[in-house]
């Protein structure tokens, strides 16, 4: 299990280094939200985001582990539920590290494409709306977008309207998991 923790975070490790060099490379300009993330005026793939935002190194880790990082690197559009590392951390213990295992590979597939929904989906498309929203896993997401905030299933979403070169990301408090 610790040769996993590591492989991961060597892995988490290369992926930070080569969006640091992306945003190097592209002038990155970053306008922050004031709550922690930002959002880059050049903008980078789904997957350079959030390789480069700070906060998303539990999800970065499962997507190489899922071998899902080209597939959001891809021309898209897609829209993804991204949770937090926090997310992430109120996992029952053991959880993350099981699904990082080879063995779990499909089980992990799973919920991570079970927060992804092709094509383009912006905040603004949805207010006022509660609805389904099919995902690229093959489930279906309960959205409510009528209160105050927005909903994804019983996860909040914190920021919205990430732009991406190709898609969204909506930034969400709670890991997805498919029944």
């Amino acid at each position: 299990m610790r040769k996993m923790k590591t492989l991961a975070i060597a892995i988490a490790s290369s992926l930070a280094l080569t969006g640091m060099a992306f945003a190097h490379n592209h002038g990155g300009n970053k306008e922050s939200s004031g709550n922690g993330y930002s959002q880059e005026e050049k903008v980078g793939t789904i997957t350079e985001i959030a390789v480069s935002n700070g906060s998303f190194e539990t999800l970065v880790a499962a997507l190489s582990a899922a071998e899902l990082v080209e597939v959001l690197s891809g021309e898209g559009p897609f829209t993804v539920f991204a949770p937090t590392d926090d997310a992430f951390a109120a996992l029952p213990a053991g959880t993350v590290e099981s699904l990082l295992e080879p063995e779990n590979r499909d089980q992990l597939t799973a919920i991570l494409t079970y927060h992804v929904v092709p094509g383009l989906v912006m905040s603004g498309d949805i207010a006022g709306q509660q609805l389904s929203a099919e995902t690229v896993q093959g489930s279906s997401l309960n959205v409510n977008a009528t209160g105050d905030s927005v909903m994804i299933n019983n996860a909040t979403v914190v920021m919205a309207d990430v732009k991406a070169s190709n898609g969204v990301i909506h930034v969400i408090d709670t890991v997805l998991i498919p029944e």
